[in-house]
């Protein structure tokens, strides 16, 4: 599932996502460098699901502070092979899906989908 369908599927977790990355964008604002009409347009305009989406598939892991806001802990754990290694996750300590991946990115994009489940489920 893409960020952008994840926003779209789970409303109430979206809301917090889109919170969260909207308090980080202003954090980042705090910088003389910038212009003030620059700030304020940002902060007036704030950030559409398109561009929230296009950060999170682009790192998923990002999302990992906004869900541990929100008591839901993401673990992702190597598991060594001969020649390579391959990646599955936890959440909240406990096996969600026993499914394992080629990549950490693939492990984490799945465990954010997952939480973005449980949050949504929790509010």
């Amino acid at each position: 599932m893409t960020a952008l369908e994840l926003l779209e599927a789970y409303p109430k977790a979206a809301i917090v996502v889109k919170q969260w990355y909207l308090e980080k964008m202003l954090e980042s604002l705090n910088n003389d460098s910038l212009p003030e009409d620059f700030k304020e347009h940002v902060r007036n305009e704030g950030v559409d699901d398109d561009k929230i989406a296009a950060v999170i598939d682009i790192g998923p892991r990002a999302l990992f502070d906004a869900f541990d806001e929100n008591h839901i802990y993401i673990q992702i754990n190597v598991l060594p092979e001969d020649s390579s290694a391959t990646f599955t996750h936890i959440i909240n300590n406990s096996f969600v899906s026993l499914i394992v991946y080629n990549n950490r990115k693939g492990a984490e994009r799945a465990a954010i989908e997952q939480a973005f489940e449980i949050l949504n489920s929790k509010l």
